[in-house]
């Protein structure tokens, strides 16, 4: 069945989501009619799918895993978004997908989250910082949603406040946060394309694209290599394990040496703080 799908030029993701669909069925058959097949048949029922035919995720030490963009490729790229709004044919659209692609990076989400999102998940008075209710959370090992807060970072706040004020009135009137034209839900794939097509207008080397789960890998590395504890990471990307948060990780080439650097500097400062006083 998945070498069918792989014929005929299915995604991988799409190849995964089958298995995960098969692997279900099957656990449903070993959970409440294991007994009946085997009276039936006098066969042991066994889940075909195993760790050596299962699609995996890429692992950790594959060369085919890119590093996340830089802090500096996220901020030109934002900054392009941000002065096409000016120069657009469609003010809202383009607003909306600069709101959106803020929401990507500095907020950690998935697509299908950013996507789900409606007026009533924003919360600007809870926490310091205000915080997005992320209902539809994305699950994992087939739990079902999982709902999380994730506070508003980086300004984040600012920027939906705007949006909320001054676009999302031009577009018809619904819940829905991110709305299409029409005022419905934004599908993850519009959400992929439209993030592609704008770098794409944008004219940046194919090297230099990336797509929102690499801005969701990018939230974790940078939060991480300015000193955020990776627990809280863990709980804002709505990760099961700190395990699966390390492999979004992917610090830079000069981390150690930036890590030992500010080190330094902390111990000088403190140094030359007893000094003075002294």
């Amino acid at each position: 069945m998945v070498g069918d799908l792989a014929v005929e030029g299915r995604a991988t993701s799409t190849r995964r989501e089958y298995v995960q669909i098969f692997k279900g069925f099957h656990r449903f058959l070993q959970a409440r009619k294991a007994a009946e097949i085997e009276a039936a048949f006098g066969v042991r029922l066994v889940c075909p799918v195993d760790e050596f035919n299962a699609s995996r995720h890429v692992g950790d030490n594959s060369p085919a895993l890119l590093p996340p963009p830089t802090p500096e490729r996220v901020n030109e790229f934002f900054s392009f978004m941000k002065q096409r709004i000016a120069t657009a044919r469609k003010y809202g659209p383009a607003a909306r997908d600069y709101a959106m692609s803020r929401t990507l990076y500095h907020a950690g989400l998935h697509s299908e989250e950013v996507s789900l999102l409606e007026k009533p998940d924003l919360h600007f008075t809870r926490g310091p910082f205000g915080k997005l209710h992320v209902r539809f959370g994305k699950g994992a090992h087939t739990s079902g949603p999982r709902p999380r807060w994730v506070p508003m970072l980086d300004g984040l706040d600012l920027v939906l406040r705007w949006f909320l004020e001054d676009v999302r009135p031009k577009f018809p009137d619904s819940a829905v946060l991110f709305a299409d034209e029409s005022g419905g839900s934004l599908h993850r794939g519009t959400v992929r394309n439209r993030l592609r097509y704008l770098m794409e207008l944008e004219g940046r080397p194919a090297s230099e694209r990336f797509s929102p789960h690499a801005l969701r890998r990018a939230c974790a590395t940078h939060n991480y290599e300015r000193g955020v504890d990776l627990v809280a990471i863990q709980q804002m990307l709505g990760h099961w394990t700190v395990s699966s948060t390390m492999r979004y990780v992917r610090p830079s080439a000069t981390f150690i040496e930036d890590a030992y650097q500010r080190a330094v500097a902390c111990t000088l400062a403190e140094l030359t703080g007893k000094d003075s006083t002294a």
